[in-house]
């Protein structure tokens, strides 16, 4: 059940109300009477998943350094010089 925070616009009263989303919102303070309104605030949310923190990637990026590492490692052939099909006026 969602847990709703609640300001008093009278007396500053803040408390927090669990209610059903079909519920009505509360309208009286219980405290003075006087009339109230729902406080919006941050959400906390969790990303499940690869790829969304720092954390998560770590395992492939470590995949993919070992690969780079091993493709470096490995010596490149050289080009061929480049033959000319003319011959050279002499």
């Amino acid at each position: 059940m969602p847990t709703y925070s609640y300001a008093c616009s009278a007396c500053g009263h803040r408390f927090d109300a669990s209610q059903s989303i079909h519920d009505d919102a509360l309208t009286t303070c219980p405290v003075c009477e006087g009339q109230i309104r729902r406080v919006i605030s941050a959400v906390g949310v969790s990303f499940k998943g690869s790829g969304f923190y720092r954390t998560d990637s770590r395992a492939a990026a470590k995949a993919g350094a070992a690969n780079t590492a091993a493709h470096a490692a490995k010596p490149k052939a050289e080009p061929k010089p480049a033959t000319s099909a003319v011959a050279d006026p002499v």
